[in-house]
């Protein structure tokens, strides 16, 4: 478990600026402003997740359900959250929307804010049990 959050941690975060530079870059001029602003808030969810992952990585052992529940609502939360954003703004910059990603963001964001919740959960845990 530990190698597979390491590497979805890194892909993300290579993602993430692979995205930021496409978004500052090649999509400044297509996207209205509030379709960039909207590209960006993907692209920094996605890259506060890759750290959180990789942070995940570094300090869980992975020894309790509550700790790699934590990282599967991290990876696939990243996935519906700032992959439905990107689709959602680039389909509706070409004129075709795809309305039915609209609601898979906030279920992305739900799954985030349950990662944060069994973070913290198992971070005190971790803490508690090492004396720190």
């Amino acid at each position: 478990m530990k190698e597979l959050v390491l590497t979805f941690g890194g892909v993300y975060g290579a993602l993430g600026v692979v995205f930021g530079a496409f978004g500052a870059h090649a999509l400044k001029k297509r996207l209205n402003e509030d379709q960039l602003k909207s590209f960006e808030t993907g692209v920094k969810y996605q890259m506060y997740h890759a750290l959180i992952l990789i942070i995940s990585g570094i300090v869980f052992p992975f020894l309790t359900l509550g700790q790699e529940w934590a990282a599967w609502c991290f990876i696939i939360g990243v996935f519906l959250f700032s992959f439905s954003i990107y689709g959602l703004v680039l389909t509706d910059a070409a004129g075709k929307k795809w309305k039915f990603l609209g609601p898979v963001t906030p279920l992305g964001g739900l799954l985030l804010i349950i990662g944060w919740i069994l973070f913290t959960v198992n971070i005190v845990s971790v803490a508690v049990y090492l004396n720190i």
